[in-house]
């Protein structure tokens, strides 16, 4: 299995800690020396970057939030001035200002290594033919894949997100082999395809999926892949951190490889914003080692995973995320239960004559909160009969209960009912306010 950077990827671990701590320091004093932000938040602990001599004392440093990079608007998270930034990237800004972010020359020569050793992992080389249909624009995906595709030699086509017939057209005579979007997309091309006469398993060349931009479950990667008869890997990274590059997953699909030699990554709880144990589940923070024009010091990702130190039989050493299983921050609770839309998705998909596309519905019932998940029928399964609906909703509720210890209302729904979207999915629709 071919390893991009053998030096950074397959480091024993007590060097790699050698070499975070020694970028740790350098990068606290260059963000102290070139950021109000930050300097801000040392003094009003009284830090000084020279006071930090381990690994360990930087999780007594302050939180970085996605609201420092929103009151920062639109360059107050920068470090470097305007002349040296040579690319702009921002949040997609679904909700308040965006989060905005720049590089420098060298952040994006380093951007397209760490997705270079990124997509090696998975199995893409020279001979590969690369779709990238995540959105081109200030979202920070399109660009990071195709210049760590071109960086190993794959041929890229950047057709951008929608019009399913063009791509599907595209993919056929251009002999793709590796599609990038978000997982959603992928299922709905699929579909698409199959509505066309098109079998993705027998006459596409589709091998690898290089899926990001929203969390799936287990069971939504088997439905894609046995769909599409492709490896389907889950790629992990935020625009405010540099975007795609930051984690991967490799072809044995266990866990999502770190590029430690420029992240540090800690696993905190998200009640007591403490460590964690490894291999215990709490929410990921990431501090930047490498980056120029904007530095982050802990953020916040509010994404739940784990994180294991043992080394991976793909001969890399680094740190490996488990897969992210929801937000600390869309976490639902209902009548005194947690429930993240992930653990609703891990049942839908694993039901004969469901299709995989639903939404959850918050509403009020009285002073409670409630939810009703609404699923579509798959067109094999869709039928008149309401005996054989009824069996199908039956099924879901008593595993929804199973999984979630609530009775949830359910509402099947006909296939292509509910809408369809080449970029994130619209999974929670939250009408408590109306």
């Amino acid at each position: 299995m071919k390893i991009w950077n053998e030096t950074m990827e397959c480091m024993p671990r007590e060097e790699m800690q050698k070499l975070q701590l020694q970028r740790l320091k350098s990068n606290l004093q260059y963000v102290y020396d070139h950021s109000e932000i930050y300097r801000r938040k040392f003094d009003e602990i009284n830090f000084s970057p020279g006071d930090l001599n381990s690994l360990h004392e930087l999780s007594k440093l302050p939180l970085t939030v996605k609201d420092d990079f929103r009151e920062g608007y639109p360059f107050g998270m920068f470090t470097v001035p305007q002349d040296q930034v040579v690319r702009i990237h921002a949040s997609s800004g679904t909700t308040g200002k965006l989060t905005v972010v720049g590089c420098t020359k060298n952040d994006l020569n380093n951007w397209t290594e760490l997705v270079a050793r990124m997509v090696t992992m998975t199995g893409i080389d020279s001979t590969d033919v690369a779709q990238i249909a995540f959105g081109y624009g200030l979202f920070t995906g399109a660009h990071g894949l195709q210049y760590g595709l071109e960086k190993v030699g794959a041929t890229v086509i950047p057709i951008s997100g929608g019009n399913s017939e063009k791509q599907l057209m595209i993919m056929k005579d251009f002999g793709t082999t590796v599609l990038v979007s978000t997982p959603t997309y992928a299922l709905h091309l699929a579909e698409t395809a199959i509505q066309a006469g098109i079998d993705p398993r027998t006459d596409l060349k589709v091998r690898i999926g290089l899926f990001g931009g929203e969390a799936f479950s287990e069971e939504y990667r088997r439905e894609i892949e046995k769909r599409w008869g492709m490896l389907a890997t889950d790629n992990y990274g935020l625009s405010e951190v540099g975007g795609p590059g930051f984690a991967g997953e490799c072809a044995l699909i266990c866990g999502q490889h770190v590029a430690e030699d420029q992240f540090i990554v800690e696993i905190i709880d998200p009640e007591t914003l403490q460590p964690v144990e490894p291999g215990q589940p709490g929410e990921v923070v990431i501090t930047t080692l490498c980056r120029e024009a904007v530095p982050v010091i802990r953020y916040r990702t509010k994404d739940i995973s784990s994180l294991t130190y043992e080394p991976c039989e793909c001969g890399r050493t680094t740190a490996r995320l488990s897969k992210i299983t929801g937000r600390s921050d869309d976490m639902m609770v209902i009548r005194g239960v947690n429930v993240f839309p992930s653990q609703i998705e891990s049942v839908l998909v694993d039901i004969d004559g469901l299709a995989p596309h639903y939404q959850i519905i918050l509403y009020k019932k009285g002073f409670l909160d409630d939810i009703e998940i609404r699923v579509e029928i798959s067109e094999v399964a869709f039928t008149d009969k309401y005996a054989e609906l009824e069996a199908i909703e039956q099924k879901l509720k008593q595993q929804l209960y199973k999984t979630l210890s609530l009775n949830p209302k359910v509402k099947l729904v006909e296939p292509n009912s509910i809408e369809r979207t080449a970029g994130k999915a619209k999974r929670v629709i939250d009408n408590r306010n109306k």
